[in-house]
C-alpha cells in the first residue's frame, strides 16, 4: 500500500471495455479520414488515386483499404502542404531534423496542444505521477517535440517542472541533486550519460528523491532497463510517440495503476492515452 493520496478520478475512457474502445476509435477514425479528406489536397488526391472514400470505413478492418502515410508524402508536400487547418489555426509547428532529407514538419491547432498536453499528463500518471511531483525535462527544447510535449504534459497534470533541456551533463546533475525530481523526462541514451556523471561526482543516488524516469524518442534495449534501474534505483518506463501522430504521449508503459483510496499495483501493460 503506498502512501499516495487518491488521484483524481480517472477519465472514463482510462477504464473504458474493449468494446467501448473499439467503438470510440472507430467513431475518431471516421471523423479522422472526413477531416483530411476535405480539407487537405493532398489527403484528397491520395484517396482518389487509391479509389477509396471517408464512406467507405464501415468497420476498424476497412482501414486496410486507405493508403498509408510515408516520409515520402511529408517531404514531397514540404512544408505545409500535408496540413488539413488553415495557417490562422495554426499557432505552433515543429519539424524533424532532417538529416536524411528534407525535415518532416507538422502543424498544432490549439486544441492539438490541449490534446497533446492531456495525453502527456496522463502518461505521466501512468507512470506514478501526481501534481506533488518535480519533473525534470531534459528533452530538447525547439522543433523537436520532446522538450515542448513533456513539459506541457507535466504541467497539465500539476507538476512542478525544471525545463533543463539537453546539454550540459555536470550542470544537469548538479541540479538533479539540488533541486531533487521525483521524475525525469529524456531519451535513454542521455540518462545513461547522466549516471555516467553522476558515478564521476560520486553521487550518492540513494538519497535523491528521483524514483521514475520517463524515457522515449529512440528505440532502446532491456538491458539499457535493467542497466538504468540497477545504476539508479528508478523505474524506467518508455513513452511512445512521433511527431506525425502528435508527439510523446500516443501511448505509454503503465508502471502503477490508481484503485480507489490510493492503492498502487504494478502493471506490464502499455496504455494508449
Amino acid at each position: 500500500m503506498s502512501n499516495k493520496p487518491c488521484m483524481e478520478p480517472l477519465h472514463a475512457i482510462e477504464t473504458a471495455s474493449i468494446d467501448e474502445l473499439r467503438a470510440l476509435q472507430l467513431q475518431r477514425m471516421k471523423d479522422s479520414l472526413n477531416h483530411a479528406y476535405s480539407n487537405s489536397p493532398a489527403y484528397k488526391a491520395k484517396f482518389d488515386a487509391h479509389g477509396v472514400h471517408p464512406d467507405d470505413l464501415h468497420s476498424l478492418e476497412d482501414l486496410a483499404k486507405f493508403p498509408f502515410t510515408g516520409k515520402s508524402d511529408l517531404r514531397d508536400n514540404y512544408p505545409f502542404g500535408m496540413f488539413a487547418a488553415p495557417m490562422e489555426q495554426i499557432v505552433r509547428i515543429h519539424a524533424s531534423s532532417g538529416t536524411t532529407g528534407k525535415p518532416t514538419v507538422v502543424g498544432y491547432t490549439k486544441e492539438d496542444i490541449d490534446v497533446w498536453a492531456d495525453v502527456v499528463a496522463r502518461s505521466i500518471r501512468a507512470a506514478g505521477g501526481s501534481a506533488q511531483d518535480k519533473i525534470h525535462v531534459s528533452y530538447g527544447y525547439g522543433l523537436f517535440t520532446g522538450g515542448l510535449g513533456a513539459h506541457y504534459g507535466a504541467e497539465r497534470l500539476g507538476c512542478a517542472v525544471i525545463p533543463m533541456s539537453g546539454g550540459q551533463t555536470e550542470k544537469q546533475v548538479q541540479l538533479i541533486q539540488d533541486f531533487d525530481p521525483d521524475i525525469i523526462m529524456v531519451t535513454p541514451s542521455y540518462m545513461l550519460n547522466l549516471a555516467d556523471e553522476m558515478e564521476r561526482q560520486r553521487v550518492d543516488v540513494s538519497k535523491l528523491a528521483l524514483r521514475a524516469g520517463i524515457f522515449g524518442a529512440e528505440p532502446w534495449t532491456d538491458a539499457m532497463r535493467t542497466d538504468m534501474q540497477d545504476r539508479l534505483g528508478i523505474d524506467a518506463i518508455d513513452i511512445y510517440g512521433l511527431s506525425e501522430v502528435m508527439g510523446p504521449g500516443v501511448a505509454q508503459e503503465c508502471l502503477a495503476l490508481p484503485v480507489p483510496c490510493g492503492a498502487w499495483q504494478k502493471s506490464p501493460v502499455v496504455v494508449m492515452t
